[in-house]
């Protein structure tokens, strides 16, 4: 063989070698990727790692008194694929109604990933209901799913147990933005009592992305919590022309200052969190707001009504604004 042709022959070997490498690499973090977005992200105990000097922070953020059951059902909707259900166990032999929170994914997670704290927050006496859409901030399939439970058959034990009167809704990221449309952009929207958002993405990111909403149609009580990092916060002059983190202080004062002042609203920043860290540094507050606004639980209340509310005294949040 001719030096030339040789050298050609072994060039090409060389790249074939070289591309099964690229291959074989883009498959194992295909599957790596695979197996993250259908394992679980939290431990069961995941709430033991919160630090905080807060009694009613520490508290909520902790389990409830109730044990819990889970159940799912497999969706017709592609996007929807599963909705997961967790709840009291003594439900099935129950007499009496529960409230309920509906939970909507940030970007690229699904309720499976997230169990252990559905299964949580239901330790309080909720049902808790998640699907497994990863891009959820148009609400959609958080409406979609709230039709379905709300029409779920006899044959379910969560047939009659669920308290319409007392639902709430909350989201993260980019179903923060999906919590808002779905309280506001859908008819069954109607039936939420209260929301609840941890870092929603701001108005300017949200347009972009196709998740529009007008914050100033919601007209139920709204505790809107962001973290005062650069993934939330990265501190551009103009949070209309640049993107400026997730969810900039500006953007969170500006949607506060919206919503009307005859309705109840709080809004706080957890300090020295990035975006990443908002679903468990806001989750007991979170619990505490729902169990407040859902339940009537005065204790709960307790975090956020009067000058002497735990919120402001406590050194994990700060750039807090309520009207109670």
């Amino acid at each position: 063989m001719e030096p030339n042709k040789k050298r050609g022959h072994k060039t090409l070997k060389i790249i074939g070698i070289i591309l099964l490498i690229l291959f074989s690499v883009a498959v194992i973090f295909f599957i790596k990727g695979k197996i993250h977005e259908r394992r679980p992200w939290y431990d069961d105990d995941y709430f033991d790692d919160l630090k905080t000097d807060a009694v009613l922070e520490k508290k909520y953020s902790g389990r409830g008194s109730f044990d819990t059951a889970c159940t799912e059902f497999k969706s017709d909707n592609s996007k929807i694929d599963t909705i997961r259900v967790f709840y009291p166990a003594e439900l099935a032999d129950s007499n009496r109604s529960y409230p309920m929170i509906v939970s909507v994914n940030a970007s690229g997670t699904r309720a499976r990933n997230y169990m252990a704290v559905l299964d949580r927050i239901a330790s309080w006496g909720f049902i808790v209901v998640g699907n497994d859409d990863p891009q959820s901030g148009t609400g959609k399939t958080a409406s979609q799913t709230l039709d379905f439970i709300l029409n779920i058959g006899a044959d379910s034990d969560l047939y009659g147990k669920i308290d319409k009167n007392n639902i709430g809704i909350m989201g993260y990221s980019q179903g923060g933005a999906g919590a808002l449309c779905a309280v506001t952009n859908f008819d069954n929207g109607k039936m939420y009592k209260t929301i609840f958002t941890g870092s929603a993405a701001y108005p300017f990111l949200a347009h972009n992305m196709g998740w529009d909403y007008d914050v100033s149609k919601v007209t139920i009580p709204y505790f809107m919590t962001s973290g005062t990092g650069k993934t939330d916060d990265a501190g551009v002059t103009d949070i209309t022309k640049d993107f400026a983190g997730v969810c900039p202080l500006e953007a969170v004062i500006t949607n506060y200052n919206s919503i009307s002042d005859d309705v109840e609203k709080v809004r706080a920043r957890a300090t020295g969190a990035e975006h990443e860290d908002m679903l468990v540094r806001s989750d007991g507050y979170m619990t505490a707001w729902m169990l407040y606004q859902l339940c009537g639980d005065e204790k709960a209340a307790k975090v956020f009504v009067g000058d002497d509310a735990e919120i402001l005294h406590n050194s994990n949040w700060q750039d807090i604004e309520k009207n109670d």
